[in-house]
């Protein structure tokens, strides 16, 4: 097995004691992931992993995600970066412990880089690779998903959703979580995405944006909060 494959499961008996941290193993993580399977190679398909240690979960749907946008856009470099920026978008983590949020944050980018440099090796843009680290620290969150505020704040923890929008545009809305859950238990049988389909469909069930961003391309939206 490759050695970057292989899943700790502990990292000290005191952060076990501390906090109960074991990180699922790779088979596990792969055994319930093929349970949605279909949405795990959905490249839009947002998932929220509320304890998710370093990455475990995330790293493996992102890997997932980014085999179907290389089999499809592969042969176009600017489908391939576009649609493999909407793949890391779609992942959202929440962990209580810093040096997790920063070693997922971490894994998921050199994964994206990994892939992207093997696809078009000399020609990557430095642009693209600097809107996936804006969007990896808007999307994992040093918080406690079970009060939905951050560690260090006590401030309600905030995602942004990233929405394409005519073609190489990204609409930016950002929501406190603890509104979009209100949002998704209001609604019974809401299919596994963060924001949801529903939304789209029945305004009742639509939660308010806290803030939202004009149109921005997908290559700068590190410009955002400049």
């Amino acid at each position: 097995m490759h050695k970057n494959n292989t899943i700790k499961q502990v990292k000290s008996k005191q952060r076990v004691a501390d906090h109960g941290e074991v990180f699922t193993n790779e088979r596990e993580v792969n055994a319930m992931l093929d349970l949605v399977k279909q949405e795990t190679e959905r490249i839009d398909s947002r998932f929220l992993e509320p304890a998710c240690g370093n990455g475990n979960f995330l790293v493996e749907i992102l890997r997932r995600k980014l085999k179907v946008v290389s089999r499809r856009y592969k042969k176009n470099q600017l489908d391939y970066e576009r649609y493999a920026v909407i793949a890391i978008s779609s992942v959202y983590g929440i962990d209580l412990l810093l040096d997790n949020v920063e070693e997922c944050r971490n894994r998921l980018f050199n994964i994206f880089q990994e892939q992207y440099q093997k696809q078009f090796k000399d020609q990557i843009k430095a642009d693209c690779l600097e809107s996936v680290k804006f969007i990896l620290n808007k999307n994992i969150i040093q918080g406690d998903a079970l009060t939905l505020k951050k560690v260090e704040s006590k401030d309600p923890i905030v995602f942004a959703e990233w929405s394409a929008v005519n073609g190489s545009m990204i609409k930016r809305r950002d929501f406190r979580l603890d509104n979009l859950l209100k949002a998704e238990n209001s609604k019974k049988d809401l299919e596994n995405s963060l924001f949801g389909d529903i939304y789209e469909t029945d305004p009742a069930f639509l939660p308010t944006p806290i803030a939202d961003y004009p149109l921005t391309h997908f290559l700068k939206l590190q410009e955002q909060d400049a």
